[in-house]
């Protein structure tokens, strides 16, 4: 026998082989693909359990899963249900990445949703983008839609700093005055929602007359306080999250800083004002992307809180819950409308998405999918309260515009005409 034909009887010999194989697997095959069919639709949710913004990642994890539930509950997608699986990345960038890694690779998620940090959450869509999954982040953040940082399988369903820093500067700066010292957290958030106040400010001749930064996680501001006093500013920006922003309310307010100087925040979080405390948040205002008060004028926000008081004993949702709410629902209800689970379809269908969860009508922005929506102004009051729920005022709501975001151009997009 030739080499030739030799080598073609073991191929013959191979092909019936796989041949048989084939058909003698096709019943465990058959399972198989049953099986997956009746599998779970995995969303992994990084968010830091552990650390200085545990309270509001913590309510995220709540009203994700009340998403989750409604999901479920409507019949899910083709009989699959959804499940949240919840990872500590611990507020550090490299924690995050790994357990985003970990979250893709070992259990096998179909998509992303979470972050509570400007540096994680570009961290988590590094490797998102590059394993093509879709990365919904509930964290506020410019970089994260900028070109450099940006995929198509990247949404961002929090407000960013540049809109939610504007439409505070836009509110008050004409009400409190025109000098302005910044205390900011020195990383990411803090520096993006400084250049958001400058940039509103710029065309209302605003002058700053200090940026003082302080470390992430700080538990003493005693020694910035002086200063601050000493610049005689009309309004003290208090440009940091979580328990930062409780501490130096709380040490500004016994200084005695509100004397003299209006004291305000891009983000006035529901959280940080219940952890704080009446008398410390007294008369602060910022920007918020919900308040739950906002029910008796928005039947959405009425609905969501209702599920969520079922759920948690009366309590009712924060802020940063809500993101955590609407960026599970947005991604399920993109899978209902692609009719797959396939990363690119449901990003086409994200794209097209417009909906209303929870406080109004929102829609992501087609060439950066930003999340175009309304920005609360809000201020903390220690009287007239009905319950211990109701810590806020409404001042005002500035409604959801394009106009008020970076251009795509400035974010690096090409966009066709």
């Amino acid at each position: 026998m030739t080499e030739r034909n030799t080598q073609f009887n073991r191929r013959h010999v191979l092909q019936l082989g796989a041949a048989s194989a084939a058909v003698a697997g096709a019943p465990f095959a058959l399972k198989l693909a049953q099986a997956q069919g009746n599998a779970p639709i995995k969303i992994g949710f990084p968010v830091p359990l552990t650390g200085a913004f545990s309270a509001e990642a913590q309510d995220q994890v709540r009203a994700a899963e009340i998403a989750i539930k409604d999901f479920n509950d409507a019949g899910g997608f083709n009989g699959r249900k959804a499940e949240l699986l919840v990872r500590d990345d611990k507020l550090n960038p490299g924690e995050a990445a790994t357990r985003t890694l970990e979250l893709i690779e070992k259990d096998k998620v179909d998509f992303v949703v979470g972050s509570l940090s400007a540096a994680t959450q570009l961290s988590i869509n590094a490797v998102c983008r590059d394993r093509k999954i879709i990365f919904n982040s509930i964290s506020q953040s410019d970089a994260i839609n900028e070109a450099k940082d940006w995929s198509l399988y990247t949404f961002h369903e929090a407000l960013n700093p540049h809109l939610t820093a504007g439409a505070v500067a836009r509110y008050a700066f004409p009400r409190f005055g025109k000098k302005v010292v910044y205390l900011t957290a020195d990383y990411a958030y803090g520096h993006e929602m400084v250049r958001g106040f400058q940039r509103a400010g710029q065309a209302m001749g605003v002058q700053t007359l200090a940026d003082i930064r302080h470390p992430i996680g700080a538990a003493d501001y005693s020694a910035f306080l002086p200063r601050i006093q000493s610049l005689k500013p009309d309004i003290l920006v208090l440009c940091n999250f979580g328990r930062d922003l409780v501490n130096s309310a709380k040490q500004a307010t016994d200084f005695g800083i509100k004397a003299n100087t209006k004291i305000i925040t891009p983000v006035l979080l529901y959280t940080a004002r219940q952890a704080g405390g009446a008398d410390a948040f007294d008369g602060i205002l910022g920007g918020t992307s919900y308040y739950w008060g906002m029910e008796d004028k928005i039947p959405a926000a009425k609905a969501f809180n209702d599920k969520f008081r079922k759920a948690h004993g009366g309590a009712v949702p924060s802020d940063y819950g809500a993101l955590g709410y609407a960026g599970v629902r947005s991604v399920l209800q993109a899978v209902l409308n692609a009719k797959s689970t396939d990363s690119m379809k449901v990003s086409i269908a994200l794209r097209q998405l417009r909906y209303n969860w929870y406080k109004g009508e929102q829609f992501y922005r087609k060439c950066d999918h930003q999340s175009v929506q309304s920005v609360v102004i809000v201020e903390s009051k220690s009287k007239n309260m009905k319950d211990k729920y109701d810590v806020f005022n409404v001042l005002s709501i500035e409604n959801a515009d394009e106009k008020n975001l970076r251009t795509c151009e400035e974010m690096g997009h090409k966009v066709s005409t």
